[in-house]
């Protein structure tokens, strides 16, 4: 049975949006990239990206999740269904506009991307994952279901990006009301892995200091119907699609999105 994502909070707070955090849509190709920012993160994260698709000929939709690009104290007022939600919704704008979609997502926005191709299932061409986030062996989390009642946030994990002078527009602050929210969505997606079946290219950094390599273990071992290619990213942190491995990431991206449209043809 579907679980039913409650309706995205934009009218709760009149949080103005930060510059550069807004959301994107471009292009007018028959096959559509939605794109998936992270937990904490904006749309800036991944504008470089989306931009590329648009200049390959893909169009493309880059949402602002609920909470995001504004603070993280709006943020710790909303949870998982309102994240996935946006996204799914911007999903089915871009299916009806285009002839198939891809969806890429970045740390959280990898779950969430998994969350869409299992719901969906073959409306949803292929995926490609960066630093995709499922776990997070810190044992700290342990007592996260009550630290979240007695203090509203911790130091953040914004901006981990070996390039200098580079911003993901991210908080410095980590609520722990929506952190505890993002474990719910690891664990709804984690049960139901086994049903995805488009192809996945994983990108993932060797020195990421926010995901552990246990999110893609968990990914290669839950897996089991779709081929999973896995690239390493040597020069890039975690926010690597504004890190020095960028490029390749877009360009390996497009070439991936489209050889899965021509073999899905």
């Amino acid at each position: 049975m579907r679980l039913l994502p409650r309706r995205p909070p934009a009218a709760r707070s009149g949080a103005e949006v930060r510059a550069g955090a807004e959301p994107y849509r471009g292009g007018d190709g028959e096959i559509g990239v939605l794109l998936c920012h992270g937990f904490c993160g904006s749309p800036a994260s991944m504008r470089p990206w989306a931009e590329y698709l648009v200049d390959q000929g893909f169009r493309v939709s880059l949402p602002r999740l609920p909470g995001h690009g504004t603070s993280w104290q709006e943020l710790n007022q909303t949870g998982w269904p309102d994240w996935y939600a946006t996204v799914d919704r911007a999903l089915g704008e871009l299916t009806a506009e285009c002839r198939t979609v891809a969806v890429a997502g970045l740390s959280m926005g990898g779950a969430l991307a998994l969350r869409l191709a299992e719901q969906h299932g073959p409306e949803i061409s292929s995926l490609v994952l960066v630093n995709p986030a499922l776990h997070i062996s810190d044992p700290r989390l342990r007592i996260l279901p009550v630290l979240k009642h007695l203090m509203p946030s911790v130091a953040g994990i914004a901006n981990d990006i070996a390039r200098p002078f580079t911003d993901e527009l991210g908080y410095s602050r980590t609520p722990l009301k929506a952190l505890a929210s993002m474990l719910e969505l690891w664990d709804v997606t984690i049960a139901r892995l086994q049903v995805i079946q488009q192809p996945i290219l994983l990108y993932r950094s060797v020195h990421d200091h926010v995901v552990d390599p246990v999110s893609a273990q968990i990914l290669r071992e839950r897996v089991h119907a779709a081929a999973i290619t896995e690239r390493l990213l040597q020069r890039s942190f975690h926010v690597a699609t504004l890190d020095y491995d960028a490029e390749e990431i877009f360009a390996g991206s497009a070439e991936f999105v489209r050889a899965s449209t021509v073999a899905r043809d």
